[in-house]
């Protein structure tokens, strides 16, 4: 299709996502990775990480011949006419981006397209702070190239909006498409990759053209307000559960107002995840490097912190002393329908729990493995709801799987000890909880009777 080729530096959840939406709109498409095994599955049809309904959309597209993996970072590139970069940008200790991964895989665009002819893009995807495209990136593609950006190669910003757990549906269904473009040329060239793309209500995804820098700032600045609008939620919650008021109740009245919408406004435990936690730090960072103060972003940053305590204080005013008892808990990704634990808040609440002399059967239909690594507490990590729940003292959710939100009452009332809920997600009705007998208390509901 129009001649382009792709190639993808990074296989993570933006990376490979991103690359089958490629794929699937007919652009041949080559993902690289830094462990050979990834690659090796992936020529298979196994992605890395769970994902839903990624590994079927990846395995056809692998058997189509339209994609496919390499641990040769200078062969994709060779490969291809446009490459985005999609490697991480974890934070280092100061909150800023790490940008190692950007350099390094600039460098081998520029090593890549040194001697190769004609006109190659460079887009990056990764979320990198304004400034970094056009400051980091393009004087390394220039030195190891030996070629000029706008001439010789095209160089933009195409920031991602993928939500995880939803990663399929948002890269092949975006609700708009961002290109910062360095020359109007590579602008082309990536709307014409995007051109066929539809929303979810098979209309057109507008495509907005912007300076660069913007594009790397609209990026941080959607997820710092979408992280805000949590805490927003979250510190209602706090008020409401004072006046016995159902802070969802609260929250969807909030959300039919048409300039705010209801999307983000669920309490809960707190916003954790590969992307909030690291993007609000970031730009924190940099604001206090440029001299710009920020006292909303600090304050979503330190109510993100102290949401977990809370959710531990509700969970001893139902139980009380926390010695001794056991504790199943349901859900150690930071969301459901994703095995991601970076920032879950499983972890600072059961290391709370464990603090408090209290013991934890621990149930994920796909996290596990992930979380394991995080601690040495002596967790015991179930196979099953069931295991979970046998003879446990009470049950605690922290992320609310479809398995997890189905749980019937009367299966509690028969595993627990006591039929007693306490919901970090609101994932059940607590009123038909109520009436099946179980004792529901949660983040913005700790008072009804």
């Amino acid at each position: 299709m129009d001649g382009i080729r792709i190639s993808v530096l990074g296989m993570g959840y933006v990376g490979l996502a991103g690359g089958m939406g490629y794929a699937k709109h007919g652009f041949k498409t080559i993902v690289t990775a830094t462990t050979p095994s990834k690659v090796e599955n992936l020529n298979k049809g196994i992605p890395p990480f769970y994902e839903p309904e990624l590994e079927g959309l990846v395995r056809t597209e692998v058997n189509r011949g339209m994609l496919s993996a390499t641990l040769n970072n200078l062969e994709a590139i060779r490969q291809s006419n446009v490459t985005f970069i999609c490697v991480g940008t974890p934070s280092l200790p100061d909150g800023s981006a790490d940008l190692g991964a950007v350099e390094a895989v600039a460098k081998d665009i520029g090593i890549a397209i040194r001697d190769k002819d004609g006109y190659h893009v460079v887009a990056t995807k990764s979320t990198v702070v304004p400034g970094t495209t056009e400051n980091l990136v393009l004087p390394i593609v220039e030195k190891y190239s030996g070629k000029k950006a706008g001439k010789d190669f095209g160089l933009v910003m195409n920031p991602e909006f993928l939500r995880q757990g939803q990663a399929v549906h948002d890269s092949l269904y975006p609700d708009r498409i961002v290109i910062g473009e360095h020359d109007a040329k590579a602008g082309e060239v990536i709307h014409k990759i995007y051109r066929d793309y539809k929303n979810d209500k098979e209309e057109p995804v507008p495509i907005l053209h912007v300076e660069i820098k913007a594009a790397e700032l609209i990026k941080y600045a959607a997820n710092s307000l979408l992280a805000t609008k949590i805490t927003f939620a979250n510190e209602f919650s706090r008020i409401c559960e004072e006046f016995n008021i159902d802070v969802y109740e609260v929250m969807k009245g909030v959300g039919l107002d048409f300039r705010i919408n209801p999307m983000f406004l669920n309490a809960g435990c707190g916003f954790g995840g590969s992307c909030f936690p690291k993007d609000v730090n970031a730009i924190v960072a940099l604001a206090k490097k440029i001299g710009v103060e920020t006292p909303l972003m600090d304050a979503v940053l330190y109510t993100n912190d102290i949401q977990p305590m809370h959710f531990i204080d509700i969970i001893k005013e139902t139980v009380g002393n926390l010695k001794g008892k056991t504790v199943a808990f349901l859900g150690l990704s930071f969301k459901p329908d994703t095995d991601d634990t970076r920032a879950t808040r499983a972890l600072p609440i059961i290391e709370k729990l464990y603090e408090e002399g209290a013991m934890v059967k621990a149930y994920d239909p796909k996290a596990y493995y992930k979380f394991k690594p995080l601690t040495d507490l002596p967790i015991g990590y179930m196979d099953t709801i069931e295991e979970a729940l046998k003879d446990a003292d009470f049950a605690v959710v922290q992320s609310d799987w479809q398995e997890i939100r189905e749980i019937e009452p009367e299966t509690l009332k028969r595993l627990l000890k006591k039929p007693i809920v306490i919901d970090g997600r609101r994932s059940y009705d607590p009123e038909r909880l109520k009436k099946a007998g179980v004792v529901y208390k949660g983040v913005g509901w700790k008072n009804r009777e």
